[in-house]
């Protein structure tokens, strides 16, 4: 299903909300994850897939590997982290704490009795237990009954105690509020309510940097920008850096979420923050969110021009797709939720009504975002039929045919 947001504007960035989350501390936030020993030194790379343009009709499609972000393997490394990060330094405002020191450890005994909670579906729990570890503090981590084992134990590896509770993630992030509120913890969620908004705001803040990456790897502006939904927060935090950058001028964005977890969808048909009218589970884990964050929905109200939902069976394609990779196309390992980007385009340009409603053509310059890599290998596995380590060694035979290809051209 697809819905054309009527709130949706070609305007200059708001300054209401660039009180809220700019470009600056986008870059700070990346700046100071730079000092971490769990975070690449590089920037994700985007990778270009002329065999799929060709295939889709569209000039170009580039989708940023945030797979490579980070051993944890998501986009997820940006959000609780940079969070954590923000929520120490307003509680000991006098200590002068340095954050590029504090990601290393360097005071640990300041807070070692600081415990930090949250509700995930998975990426972001790991995240936030791997700061914690880092930092020195305490994690718990709640998880609802559709987590796998295998997402607890890579969250349980970095010491993150753990509780499970029947329900879906809704009922988590509950739970995880209520243990907070009983043990004086503090909880670090991605979604707002009422009357929590700094660490949403830090979380999706700390996704900007995803943004701040593109636009300097890019040659030329895209005309399209595709991206997850959830809760919103990715979303919100990657749009308002575009469209603080671009203005009036920005890329025409496209929302995409679970056909059974349609919370943006059903926002952007009443105009307000909305709850999905379907079951929530979903095999794009990361995507099954019953509830938009409020604060989320104040960015992408007025700038997503379209939101839509997808089936799993969408997404499991996509994976496939992007797994098998082409002559020219590199393979890619992207998770559930990482491949609905492409999985969106992929519905968009299949249909020649949706093509021309969202503005799909022979010039259309597309960037997908993979947020995510083989998170749980054995699903990955199941679903694509290899391994991501087989991939990554398509890829890299891939790569080295390339390279020896061009070599040959030059001499």
């Amino acid at each position: 299903m697809l819905i054309a947001n009527p709130h949706a504007s070609l305007k200059p960035y708001p300054a209401d909300l660039r009180q809220i989350m700019n470009m600056a501390a986008a870059e700070e936030s990346l700046r100071w994850l730079s000092a971490w020993d769990r975070m690449s030194s590089e920037p994700t790379p985007i990778h270009d897939l002329p065999d799929q343009a060709s295939r889709l009709g569209v000039a170009q499609i580039l989708v940023k590997d945030e797979s490579v972000r980070s051993p944890l393997g998501s986009f997820k490394a940006l959000g609780a982290p940079v969070a954590l990060l923000r929520l120490i330094l307003r509680r000991w405002p006098a200590h002068d704490i340095d954050p590029t020191q504090l990601i290393r450890g360097a005071y640990a005994s300041l807070v070692k009795d600081f415990t930090v909670i949250s509700a995930t579906d998975g990426n972001h729990g790991r995240a936030l237990a791997a700061a914690a570890k880092s930092v020195g503090c305490a994690c718990v981590i709640v998880l609802h009954a559709n987590v796998s084992a295998e997402r607890e134990e890579a969250i349980a590896a970095y010491g993150a105690k753990i509780v499970r509770i029947a329900g879906n993630y809704d009922a988590s992030v509950e739970e995880a509020a209520r243990l907070a509120a009983a043990n004086g913890w503090e909880v670090v969620s991605d979604t707002s309510y009422d009357g929590y908004e700094d660490i949403p705001r830090d979380v999706m803040q700390g996704y900007g940097a995803i943004a701040a990456e593109a636009i300097r790897q890019l040659r030329a502006p895209v005309t399209h920008v595709i991206l997850q939904g959830g809760v919103g927060g990715m979303a919100a935090g990657v749009i308002s850096y575009l469209w603080e950058r671009y203005g009036e001028k920005r890329p025409t964005f496209i929302v995409v979420e679970p056909r059974q977890a349609d919370c943006l969808y059903q926002s952007a048909r009443v105009g307000y923050p909305a709850k999905a009218t379907g079951s929530v589970d979903s095999v794009m884990a990361g995507l099954a969110c019953g509830e938009t964050s409020p604060l989320a929905w104040k960015f992408l109200n007025e700038s997503v021009d379209v939101f839509m939902t997808l089936s799993d069976d969408d997404a499991v394609a996509a994976m496939v797709t992007l797994a098998a990779g082409g002559a020219r196309d590199i393979p890619i390992v992207s998770g559930e939720s990482g491949a609905a980007g492409f999985a969106g385009l992929a519905v968009l340009c299949a249909d020649p009504a949706l093509r021309q409603e969202v503005g799909l053509d022979a010039n259309s310059r597309v960037l997908l975002v993979s947020t995510e890599g083989a998170t749980a290998p054995q699903v990955y596995r199941e679903l694509v039929g290899e391994s991501a380590d087989a991939i990554i060694a398509h890829q890299i035979a891939h790569q080295t045919a390339y390279q020896t290809a061009h070599r040959q051209r030059d001499v």
